[in-house]
Order: C-alpha cells, then sequence, then structure tokens
C-alpha cells in the first residue's frame, strides 16, 4: 500500500510539471525569440557595471568580448574590483589598452561589503552609484558577471528586444561550460532545476507573480532600479538575481531566456567544484526554513528517486506507475540534454544525479547551522554566517581595545 502511494504521488508531481508548470521543460523561452531584432538605434547610451573579485584567469577573455559588441550607440564599461589580490583590476586596463578602449573602461575599487550586504550586490551597489553621478544618465545598464564571454551581436539584441518589450530588466541564462564528466552530467540539470523552479514563461508574462532572472546578463533600465531602491532594497539577498527579478517586476515587464551566444568560461572540472557552487545558495532558495527542506526532500524522493527504485523492486501496480514516472522524467530532461549536445539516454540517469544534488541541498542546510552558509570566494555570506563573523570581528575589537589599555 505505502508503495502505490509513493509510485502515485510520483506519477502526479510529474504530470503537474509537465502540464501546469509553465513549460519548463521545452525551452522555448529563448533570445532569439526576445524580438527587436532590429539594430538599436545610435542614440543608444549603455554603460556596463562588471563586479570582479580574483578573476585574473577569464577577465581579460571576458572584458574583450564586450569591447568586441557590435553596437552602434555608445557603450562604456564600469569594472569593480572587489578586494582582488590577483591583478584583476591591472589585467582589465590591460586589455583595454589592447583593444584601444581605455577610454571606455572605468576601473573601480572597493574596500569589501558593508555589514547586512552580500559581496557582489555591494559590488553592483558601487557601480551602480558611479553611473547615477555620470553627466549623461544612460538608457540602459548592463549588469553581467566577470567570467562570462559575448557573441559581438548579443548587446544589440538585448537592447532592442528591452525597447520592443518595454521591459524594466531583459536576462539571459548563459550557456554553462559542459565539458568535463562532472560538468556533463551535473550541469545540464542545474538548469533543468533552475528553470523549473522559475519558469521562464511564468516570468515573462506581466500578470503571473513569478519573477527571476539570471545573474549573468542583466540589462536594466536605472530610472525603475533607482525607484525601487536599487540594490539596497535586497542587500542581504544570497540569490540575488532573482530577489532582483522579483523587485523589478513591480516596476514593469521583466523577460528571462536561454540564450547559446553567451558561454560561461567558468570552469567546474570536478564533482567538488559543482557542489559549492550548488551548497553555496541551496538552503537560501529553501528561505532557511528546515520546514522547507523536509518538504523538499520528501518531494525530490517522491518525484526523481522512488520512481527508479520501485520500477526495479516494487511490485504490481506500484511497479507499472513508477515506470510511467520514471519515463515522464526521461521525456521531460531530454530537451535540455539535446541544448547541451548530449545524448538523450542519459535522461534515463536524472535519478542519480537528482541524489547529488539532494545531497547538495542537505550539505547547504548543514553549513548554515555551523555559520558557514553562503561561502563564496573566501566569504561567508548567509545570514547567520554573516551574524558569526560580526560576532567574532565584535570580540576581537573588545580584545584589541583591552590590549590597548593594559
Amino acid at each position: 500500500m505505502l508503495a502505490t502511494f509513493i509510485s502515485v504521488f510520483g506519477l502526479f508531481l510529474w504530470l503537474y510539471l509537465i502540464t501546469l508548470r509553465g513549460g519548463f521543460w521545452r525551452l522555448t523561452e529563448h533570445d532569439r525569440n526576445l524580438g527587436g531584432q532590429n539594430a538599436a538605434i545610435p542614440a543608444t547610451y549603455v554603460v556596463a557595471v562588471v563586479p570582479a573579485r580574483n578573476e585574473i584567469d577569464v577577465i581579460e577573455q571576458s572584458l574583450a568580448s564586450l569591447f568586441a559588441q557590435e553596437f552602434r550607440g555608445r557603450f562604456d564599461i564600469i569594472l569593480v574590483d572587489d578586494e582582488s589580490e590577483d591583478g584583476t583590476g591591472e589585467a582589465a586596463r590591460r586589455c583595454a589598452e589592447a583593444h584601444d578602449a581605455s577610454s571606455r573602461l572605468t576601473v573601480l575599487s572597493t574596500r569589501g561589503p558593508d555589514a547586512g550586504w552580500t559581496g557582489k550586490l555591494a559590488a553592483m551597489q558601487h557601480g551602480f552609484d558611479h553611473v547615477r553621478k555620470l553627466p549623461i544618465d544612460p538608457d540602459f545598464v548592463l549588469f553581467c558577471d566577470a567570467d562570462i564571454e559575448f557573441s559581438p551581436h548579443v548587446l544589440a539584441r538585448l537592447v532592442s528586444g528591452a525597447k520592443e518589450r518595454r521591459a524594466v530588466l531583459t536576462s539571459l541564462m548563459v550557456k554553462l561550460r559542459c565539458e568535463s564528466v562532472a560538468e556533463r552530467w551535473l550541469v545540464p540539470a542545474f538548469i533543468f532545476y533552475f528553470q523549473k523552479l522559475y519558469p521562464f514563461r511564468h516570468v515573462n508574462d506581466p500578470e503571473h507573480p513569478m519573477a527571476g532572472a539570471a545573474g549573468g546578463v542583466m540589462l536594466v533600465r536605472p530610472k525603475a532600479l533607482a525607484a525601487a531602491g536599487g540594490f539596497r532594497a535586497i542587500r542581504g539577498a544570497l540569490i540575488d538575481d532573482c530577489a532582483l527579478g522579483a523587485l523589478m517586476k513591480a516596476q514593469g515587464p521583466i523577460w528571462l531566456g536561454l540564450t547559446e551566444d553567451v558561454h560561461s568560461l567558468r570552469a567546474y572540472p570536478r564533482l567538488a567544484d559543482i557542489s559549492r557552487m550548488v551548497v553555496r545558495s541551496a538552503y537560501a532558495q529553501l528561505s532557511y526554513s528546515p520546514w522547507r527542506l523536509a518538504g523538499a526532500l520528501f518531494g525530490m524522493a517522491g518525484a526523481y528517486l522512488a520512481p527508479p527504485y520501485l520500477t526495479l523492486f516494487g511490485e504490481s501496480p506500484a511497479r507499472e506507475t513508477a515506470l510511467v514516472s520514471w519515463l515522464l522524467m526521461a521525456q521531460a530532461y531530454m530537451p535540455t540534454l539535446r541544448f547541451y549536445g548530449l545524448s538523450p539516454l542519459r535522461a534515463f540517469a536524472l535519478p542519480g544525479v537528482a541524489a547529488c544534488y539532494t545531497w547538495f541541498t542537505v550539505e547547504s542546510a548543514w553549513r548554515h547551522l555551523c555559520g558557514r552558509g553562503g561561502e563564496w570566494k573566501g566569504r561567508y555570506q548567509a545570514p547567520q554566517a554573516q551574524k558569526a563573523a560580526q560576532r567574532f570581528e565584535t570580540s576581537g575589537e573588545i580584545e584589541t581595545s583591552r590590549e590597548i589599555e593594559v
């Protein structure tokens, strides 16, 4: 009886996901459908803000792709060097000189985030504050990561599409690197799960409450962002892109889609590298709630792990019901595998991949409870970790003052 209930529960989940979750698995929301394919008018002014922390290995390739944009308007770049220790800022200047673009690049330095801020959002706000002080207000601000590479026509497509849709935020999910064994097994699933959590069709529907964005490429109307309170309104958000999506959707239409013309340069050669990426924010996705964690684990077990187990070891009718769930699961995953040029047969191994992501989620919760949540490039950014760091700094200041008194 229990096995039958679990198998029916899993089947219900997959029927719901396939039919009522915005068709996320079909990958229809793509920048080739963004619209506005005509080149942007020359009067358009865009400023890119690129937060960078210790990106010496990729920054020159990334900036070179920005300097090479085939854009008829004015396009300047601000690199926010966020306490880099590897010469990222100097590498950026060398790149600008090599491309005869020194007049288009501004390098700002920060002293790290203030209390209550995550590092990336603090750097983005630093860059945005500089933009707001420019003598000419730009029409758009392009916030983009320092580890991605653009094809030459991307900016023109983004700007013209944003104008046609009157979007206050236009965002692209960059195509992640998928070369190592670990990447080929786990990266497509990351994109699949992201679209399941934030169905792009729902995000792009002005009447639907769902909001989201992808942090690698976000084209924003600066007046709308300023009216929403800027990044200060979401300064503690660990999943900063989706928080920005929610903030901006209150200001007007937003759009989120896939692209094959912006590629991530970040390599995740080992399982541990992908684990670190997911563990950083998985528990934040659950709002740091133990109850939501329990619900997520139950849902993952019912949707992904139970179908193959009951298919192989269960009895009728649970076995047949579970087999249907497994087939639906594989069918839903195949378009994402094709998008990454991988064999659709890998779809039948999705339960094993899901087991890895389930473990990543548990580890994320455990790290948060230990005060080490949200770790990224030497910073612990989850709320509990920030509080622990503040307590440590405060106690250090007290001890220092005592030593001075003595």
